[in-house]
Order: structure tokens, then sequence, then C-alpha cells
């Protein structure tokens, strides 16, 4: 898949961090061939964290982030070294970087301690490589992945971009929804109710990503809405390998076709696909009244802002739903981004959208945050398989694969 097809959430992320005036906005322009960022010999000139994508090569479609000096100073300079923080944790490979003629300082020392705990790809970028270099500096990285360039004249950027691209075999990318799922001429039957929540003439992601990863596995595709199910799949010689619905459809689909047929969700792929699939099965148990107690408090953690419909899954049929099969006498919260830590303690259970419009990291990062405070997470087509009791049925595409 493509930069032109391929979803931001999706590329690879390339973090560009250091000391204010090290040349991190020049280095982005360097390797993006383009003024993008505002460079200047003002210290703090790079405020908001700027985000630009390109392909290159076997990394395939990256997405470089060129971010506020760590060094920043002041109550917003505090807010800017919080966000650069925020985003060195979705970080596929962070680009540290610093002067090569300038003395390592005891931030960069520290900073780089705390990069390194991140488990992260890192590399150590050498700029201004035509002055005289600090052999203490050179041989305090002497470990590490270490490029020298200079942004005048381009010195060093191909290497930077090779060692970049060398890097692609140590990058745990993103699987794509139907791996190991399906293979070559298997046919798929996709139920894709027109959501009210996308944009006019368009498909929500989770299904136009599936629509392109079976064409890409050279599978057939049969697409129906829900209304259609059972006409469209008696009128099938050959019967689906697969049937994937939209969750929100999961009792109208189940009704419309054989309790034999392999069926599970859009949302249920990108389970697996984003996060942790067994630390979301294994919170399923919990879905029960004697874990939620009357006046339990339910965190509802979607990852996109967009225009809440009257019918709204995460704020209204979920809750909904909730109260119906599991507890009635419970309070929801609704939220984008994981509040503190002491507020996430308030909560007996998270209920994740699918995530398709962050990345994998995004979605780990939130569930070891969440486990570690003992938080059981399911996602909403895990909810509503389960309170449409298709569970295990809903996910036995997926774990049947997973055994063999």
């Amino acid at each position: 898949m493509s930069l032109i097809n391929t979803p931001l959430a999706e590329q690879i992320r390339i973090v560009i961090t250091g000391l204010r005036n090290a040349g991190k906005s020049s280095l982005f322009n360097s390797l993006l061939e383009n003024n993008l960022a505002i460079v200047s010999e003002v210290p703090g000139t790079t405020t908001d964290p700027v985000t630009k994508s390109m392909e290159m090569g076997k990394l395939g479609p990256v997405a470089f982030t060129d971010t506020a000096g760590i060094d920043d100073i002041g109550k917003l300079g505090k807010l800017r070294i919080s966000k650069t923080y925020e985003i060195l944790k979705i970080a596929d490979i962070i680009l540290f970087v610093t002067k090569i003629n300038d003395e390592l300082t005891d931030r960069e020392i520290e900073f780089y301690d705390e990069i390194k705990k991140l488990n992260k790809k890192v590399i150590v970028v050498f700029t201004y490589a035509n002055d005289k270099e600090n052999i203490s500096k050179i041989n305090f990285f002497n470990n590490e992945i270490t490029v020298k360039i200079d942004n005048k004249n381009n010195y060093g950027i191909n290497k930077l971009k090779e060692t970049l691209v060398e890097l692609s075999e140590h990058i745990d990318k993103e699987i794509k929804p139907l791996d190991g799922l399906v293979k070559e001429g298997d046919l798929i039957m996709l139920v894709v109710p027109i959501d009210t929540a996308a944009p006019k003439g368009r498909l929500i992601l989770p299904q136009v990503e599936t629509i392109r990863d079976a064409l890409d596995k050279n599978c057939q595709i049969i697409i129906t809405k829900e209304n259609d199910v059972k006409k469209t799949y008696n009128n099938l010689i050959k019967k689906p390998n697969l049937v994937i619905t939209d969750s929100q459809a999961f009792d109208k689909v189940a009704l419309q076709i054989p309790k034999k047929q392999n069926l599970t969700s859009f949302s249920i792929l990108f389970a697996r696909k984003k996060g942790n699939f067994d630390y979301f099965l294994d919170s399923l148990k919990y879905l029960k009244k004697s874990f939620i107690k009357p006046g339990s408090k339910i965190m509802v953690l979607e990852s996109c802002t967009h225009h809440r419909q009257p019918d709204d899954i995460g704020t209204v049929k979920i809750p909904n739903l909730f109260k119906k099969h599991i507890q009635e006498d419970v309070k929801f919260e609704f939220f984008r981004e994981l509040p503190e830590n002491e507020k996430i303690k308030e909560f007996k259970i998270a209920i994740f959208c699918a995530g398709c419009m962050v990345t994998r990291n995004k979605i780990l990062e939130r569930l070891k945050v969440l486990s570690e405070l003992n938080i059981p997470v399911i996602n909403y087509g895990l909810f509503l398989a389960f309170v449409n009791k298709l569970i295990p049925r809903a996910i036995m595409p997926l774990i049947n694969k997973k055994n063999n």
C-alpha cells in the first residue's frame, strides 16, 4: 500500500527531538527536501509538532515529526515539552539531534536516558558536521547508532536515510486487517451499513482498509447492506469463507446466516490489528454484575473527533446496551485521551473504539497504562458481540487461525 492510500495512523513514525537550535527543523526540511518547517536562529521557533509524510524504500510510507526543543522555557515551554514526550511514546524511530561542536549538556544526558527507556530505535544525529567535533560528546555516544550531517549542504542526509531504511527489519509494523485469516481465492462477504457518522459518499476507514486488504490478497468480495444479508447469502452458490460485519449490525446479520458460518466484525479485526488482543479477550470476563457493582464508573475512550449523531455508538448505543445487559446503575464518562492516573483509578472498566485513526503504538501505550492500574479493557466490537451473545462465535475465526 503506497503513501497515497496509507492512513497516517499506519505510517512508521519518525520523531525528531533534541535541544532548541540543535538543527531539528533544518533536518526535518532536509529529509523531506522541502522548506516545511520554519527555521530561525531564535531559540524556540518550533512550538507545536509538525508532521509530514514521505515514501522511504523498504520502510515504506513514513511520517516525520518535528518537535519543540526539550530545553524549552516558561509555562508554554513546559507544555511543549510535555507534548514532545507524548509523541515520543508512539514513535517507531527517534532521531536524537545534537550539535557536533557543543559540549554535551546535563539536560541532553538526562533526556537521552529517558528516551532509551522507551525501548525505541534511536539514531543520534550530529548536526554541523563541518565544524570541529567535540570529542567527549562523540565518545559518549560511541556505542549508539550515529550519523553526522550538515543541513547547509545536505552532507550525510543520504546516509541518514539509508540508516533509517536499514532499521526496517527491526520495526514492529502494524498487521493488515486480514493477515493470517484468509488466503488467495477465498470469498469474503462484507456487511456494510451506511454509517451516519461517516462523511457523505464515503465508507469508514476499517471498511476501506479491509476491502483494500482483501483485494491485495486476491480474495473475492461480496458487499451487501445489513437488511439484504439473507438474500445475498442464499444467492451465493459458493458460501463465504468469512462474513465480516459492522459490529452494530451483529444482531441482524447473525439471524440471517447459518450458525456454522464464520462471522466477525471490522472492529474485532481492529482489536487484533491495533491492540493487545489477548488482553481485550481476557477483559471480557469482567462484564458481569458481580464485578460491575451499582454506582461503578465506565470509561469510553474514542480516538477521533467526529460530529456525534443522536444514535452515536460510543455515547448513546453502548451506554444503553451496557445498562440493559450488564449493570443498570453505572455512570459513563467519555474521553479522547487518557486522563491522569488518579482519575483512571475511579473506573471499573474501559471501552475503546476501533482506533482506526491512531497508531498501534498509541493504543498499546494506553493499554500499558490501564493494565498497570488493573483496569480491564475491551473494544466496541467485542462488547457488541458479547451483549448479542456472539462470544465466542465472533472471535473464533481469529482464535482458530492463531492456534493453527
